[in-house]
């Protein structure tokens, strides 16, 4: 019979309709109230916002800084900068650019500031530029050097027949060339159920793994839990996995030679996902000269009918 485990983190006080702990993209399912907020998380959050968002924020600061000293220099006289158009929108994108030249030290010289106030303005914002630049390219720096995991996970977790009994398995891979070294996986089963009382409390199970730990992974790893008597899942049927309110919690760590040191992962499956009879189709072959082709197309892919037990790790 299986044995419940102390709580790993995420709290033993459930609800009817409690969502996952852990979203689809390794992010923990927490909303968070009434906190403080501090500069330091500003650094945090471009440091993990995508590429995209990153960028769009730099050129967002870069148009306001140069907006706001392209209209002090408009509002001052642009007679200073350089000999005035007639025509405010044309002195103000006059400003602007001379803002450009002046934030980036580039300086072409067909613009230039006269007297001691522009002088002093100009100076000032080249210090700010000469910040701002620092900061992002501190900023590049942290992103490229952070150290960060890179597995992908199968979106499809299966429940079949494997040597003789019922398994649930899904599979994983690196997103990358790179080889993981001595990869581990720590799987743990979360079930909300209803308690006498009436309250919703969850119970978490370690699962039982075929292999919870290899030396390395240039392929692809197929994760296998037997539901065998020692399975918390043992004491329902199969058809009733799916209407169960259950989680399954992951933590893979690994070695990365690019980063030299350990890495983390998080992820989930839900019950109510489970493919039944599926089976996955391997993802590597071997071509003519004898190299070992790995598709990553084909980590997700599923068909129906049985597979061989040689096979599973495919």
């Amino acid at each position: 019979m299986a044995k419940t485990i102390k709580d790993p983190g995420v709290g033993r006080s459930s609800y009817k309709h409690a969502k996952r702990f852990i979203n689809s993209d390794g992010s923990f399912n927490i909303k968070h109230i009434n906190r403080s907020g501090s500069l330091s998380e500003s650094y945090e959050y471009l440091i993990n916002i995508s590429w995209t968002k990153f960028f769009l924020w730099v050129l967002l600061g870069y148009t306001l800084i140069n907006t706001l000293f392209a209209i002090v220099y408009t509002m001052l006289g642009i007679s200073d900068i350089v000999e005035p158009t007639g025509n405010i929108f044309k002195d103000f994108l006059n400003a602007f650019f001379f803002s450009a030249q002046t934030i980036t030290t580039v300086g072409y010289g067909a613009m230039a500031p006269k007297g001691l106030l522009f002088g002093v303005i100009s100076s000032f914002e080249a210090l700010i530029g000469l910040l701002c630049f620092s900061f992002i390219t501190g900023l590049l720096y942290g992103r490229f050097s952070r150290p960060r995991a890179n597995i992908r996970f199968s979106k499809s977790i299966i429940l079949r027949e494997h040597k003789g009994i019922d398994s649930i398995m899904f599979r994983l891979m690196s997103r990358s060339a790179n080889i993981m070294i001595r990869p581990r996986i720590e799987v743990t089963l979360t079930l909300s159920q209803e308690d006498k009382s009436g309250k919703y409390v969850n119970s978490f199970y370690n699962l039982k793994l075929e292999r919870s730990a290899i030396t390395y992974l240039p392929t692809t790893w197929t994760i296998v839990h037997p539901i065998d008597d020692s399975s918390p899942l043992k004491e329902f049927k199969k058809e009733e996995f799916t209407k169960l309110n259950g989680e399954i919690l992951l933590l893979v760590s690994y070695y990365d030679e690019s980063f030299a040191q350990e890495v983390h992962q998080v992820h989930s499956y839900i019950l109510k996902s489970l493919k039944y009879n599926q089976k996955f189709i391997p993802a590597f072959y071997y071509d003519d000269d004898g190299y070992t082709i790995l598709d990553h197309h084909k980590l997700d892919k599923t068909s129906s009918g049985t597979i061989a037990d040689s096979e599973v790790n495919s």
